[in-house]
């Protein structure tokens, strides 16, 4: 077992099953875990999570304490792996998640069961994209509709990952058209309500990034709110998901208030 997974095990949540992992795709990064609350009712709504890894590393396994989490709460928690550079470059792990999206709302979202997006860092990216840029999920499932809404913690919307040094091989397919693969140009009237989150002291992904996307979606009539903590970094504000740490900041409590009117 591997430290991140064995931390994930020591923080997390009781009161949900054991996950159960399946294949969404043909390749071995197409997998997710699903956790299911006790008593879970039928309709209750499903948050899928992305964890974040700058495109290049993470898995599933680490980030169990997220899906411990959000089944306490009654919610159904997703939490799939995607590829990876080198293995893969942009958008190819963005339609990896179009792929793991269409395949929940394929299984698990009868009924009119609604999804939310969620996620950390490079995987906040991936939700944006998937709930701003619609062309990523119809080109996987014409028929799926879009996310019911989408929460970004520390996500790097609006910066041009083309000219940055440690991801500019990465976005190396959008270098001509750099606005492709910022999530911020696809702020649009009728976009689904987000909740971005973002630690002021966050040195890894600036808090621009977050107000520049609230910005932009309010520009657009679209809900958009923006919680900003001032005792936080990029990796601190994910572990306030976690049992031991949320005493730091009511990220649960935000997130938990944010899914609400979708369980109603």
């Amino acid at each position: 077992m591997s430290i991140a997974r064995l931390f994930s095990a020591l923080v997390s949540d009781t009161g949900s099953a054991r996950p159960c992992s399946e294949p969404y795709g043909p390749d071995e990064r197409h997998r997710l875990d699903i956790y299911t609350p006790a008593g879970a009712r039928e309709l209750r709504p499903i948050v899928m999570f992305f964890y974040g890894g700058g495109w290049r590393q993470g898995h599933r396994s680490s980030y169990g304490f997220v899906g411990a989490a959000l089944a306490a709460h009654g919610f159904t928690a997703v939490i799939p792996d995607y590829r990876l550079y080198p293995a893969v470059a942009f958008p190819t792990f963005v339609a990896d998640g179009a792929r793991a999206y269409c395949h929940v709302t394929q299984t698990l979202a009868k009924a009119g069961r609604p999804v939310i997006l969620m996620g950390h860092s490079a995987g906040a990216y991936i939700a944006a994209l998937l709930a701003l840029d619609r062309r990523y999920i119809a080109a996987q499932d014409r028929n799926a509709g879009a996310p019911a809404g989408w929460i970004g913690l520390a996500g790097p919307y609006a910066f041009d990952p083309t000219t940055w040094p440690s991801t500019r091989a990465i976005f190396a397919s959008a270098a001509r058209s750099p606005d492709q693969a910022r999530p911020v140009s696809f702020a649009q009237a009728g976009a689904p309500p987000a909740l971005l989150m973002h630690g002021l002291r966050d040195r890894a992904v600036k808090p621009w990034n977050s107000r520049e996307m609230a910005a932009a979606l309010r520009s657009h009539g679209a809900g958009a709110d923006l919680i900003e903590y001032g005792g936080l970094g990029h990796i601190g504000l994910l572990l306030a998901l976690s049992r031991p740490f949320r005493w730091r900041a009511n990220v649960v409590p935000a997130v938990l208030e944010f899914l609400a009117p979708f369980a109603a």
